[in-house]
C-alpha cells in the first residue's frame, strides 16, 4: 500500500517535470529551438521565470487551500472564496494608488490586509453552522471588492495598473519576483508539512485536537498567519487567481485521501503542475493573452457549484 502511494507521488512529480519542460518550450509560435542562442536568452530571461513563478503560485495557493479547508472544516474554504485574496488586492491597490507599488511594498501591504481579514472571517463564522464561514467570507469579499472599486475610481492615473493586476497574470514575471516568492513559499510550506498531523487532528474538531495535546489557540493563530503569508505573497507577484485552492485539494483527495501527510505534498505538486498549464493556455489560445485569473474562474466556478451541490 505504501509503495502504491509513493508511486502515485512519483508519477505526479514526473508529470510536473514534463509540464515544466513543455511550458518552457512551447509558446504562441509553437515549439522553440532550444539550441538557438537567441532562443536560449529568451527562455532564460522571460519564459523560465514566468513558468517558475506560475509553479510557485500554484503550489502556494494549493497549500493554503488545503490548510484552510482543514482549519475551517469546510470543503469550500480557500483564499479566494473566503475573501483573503480580495483583502490582499485592497492592500496592493492602496500602495499602487499611492505610487509606492514596489513588489516588496505590495507584498507587505497585502499580507497585513490578508491577516486582518482571515482573523475577521474566522471570528464572524466560528459560532455558526458549517456554511457560516462561507457567508462571512462572501460578505467580507463583497465589502473589500467595493473598497477596491472606490480606490480605482479615485486613482485615475493608477487605474489601469490596478485593473491589470487584479485580473491576474504572469506576463510581468521577472527573476526578482521568483526569488521574492520563494522565501514565503518555503516558510509556509515547511510549516504546513511539519504540522500535517495537527491538520488531521484539527479536521476532526478542536476538542479532539486538544485531547491530543495540541495548543489549539496558538496553532490557529499560526495557521492563519501562514495561509495569509502564502496567499498575500502569491497575490503580490501576479494578482488575484481564484479557485486553485479548491480545485487542487479536492482532486488530490480523490487519489490520496484525507491524510494531510500525503494530501499536502500531492496538492503542492499538482498546484505546481496545473498553474503553468493554465498559463500556457492563457498565452497561446488567442493572438493576445487572456488573464490567468479569468481562466481559473471559468474552470473553478463549475467545480465550486459541483461541490456545493454534493453538499457541505
Amino acid at each position: 500500500m505504501q509503495f502504491v502511494k509513493f508511486a502515485k507521488i512519483l508519477v505526479l512529480f514526473l508529470i510536473c517535470k514534463t509540464t515544466l519542460i513543455i511550458s518552457i518550450s512551447f509558446g504562441p509560435a509553437g515549439f522553440i529551438d532550444i539550441k538557438d542562442p537567441l532562443m536560449q536568452a529568451v527562455v532564460f530571461e522571460y519564459r523560465l521565470p514566468r513558468v517558475l513563478l506560475a509553479m510557485l503560485v500554484g503550489a502556494s495557493l494549493a497549500a493554503a487551500g488545503c490548510a484552510m479547508q482543514a482549519f475551517f472544516r469546510n470543503p469550500l474554504a480557500d483564499p479566494y472564496v473566503l475573501g483573503v485574496s480580495s483583502a490582499a488586492s485592497v492592500g496592493a491597490a492602496v500602495v499602487i494608488s499611492l505610487g509606492i507599488g514596489s513588489t516588496w511594498n505590495i507584498m507587505l501591504s497585502a499580507f497585513l490586509a490578508s491577516l486582518v481579514t482571515s482573523f475577521s472571517v474566522y471570528r464572524l463564522g466560528r459560532r455558526g453552522e458549517n456554511y457560516a464561514v462561507l457567508l462571512a467570507g462572501i460578505a467580507v469579499s463583497s465589502l473589500l471588492s467595493g473598497i477596491t472599486a472606490i480606490i480605482i475610481y479615485f486613482s485615475q492615473q493608477s487605474a489601469h495598473e490596478i485593473l491589470f493586476w487584479i485580473m491576474g497574470s504572469f506576463s510581468r514575471a521577472i527573476w526578482q519576483k521568483v526569488l521574492l516568492l520563494t522565501i514565503p513559499f518555503f516558510i509556509g510550506v515547511t510549516y504546513l508539512l511539519l504540522n500535517s498531523w495537527n491538520l488531521n487532528a484539527i479536521l476532526l474538531g478542536e476538542e479532539h485536537a486538544r485531547s491530543l495535546g495540541i495548543n489549539v489557540e496558538r496553532f490557529r493563530k499560526e495557521l492563519i498567519a501562514v495561509t495569509s503569508l502564502l496567499t498575500s505573497a502569491s497575490v503580490a507577484v501576479c494578482g488575484i487567481i481564484g479557485f486553485v485552492g479548491i480545485i487542487v485539494p479536492h482532486t488530490m483527495r480523490l487519489i490520496f485521501g484525507e491524510a494531510h501527510q500525503r494530501l499536502l505534498p500531492s496538492a503542492i505538486l499538482f498546484g505546481a503542475t496545473l498553474m503553468p498549464l493554465v498559463d500556457l493556455v492563457s498565452r497561446t489560445c488567442t493572438t493576445g493573452e487572456i488573464p490567468v485569473g479569468a481562466v481559473t474562474a471559468i474552470l473553478g466556478s463549475p467545480f465550486f457549484l459541483y461541490i456545493l451541490r454534493r453538499g457541505l
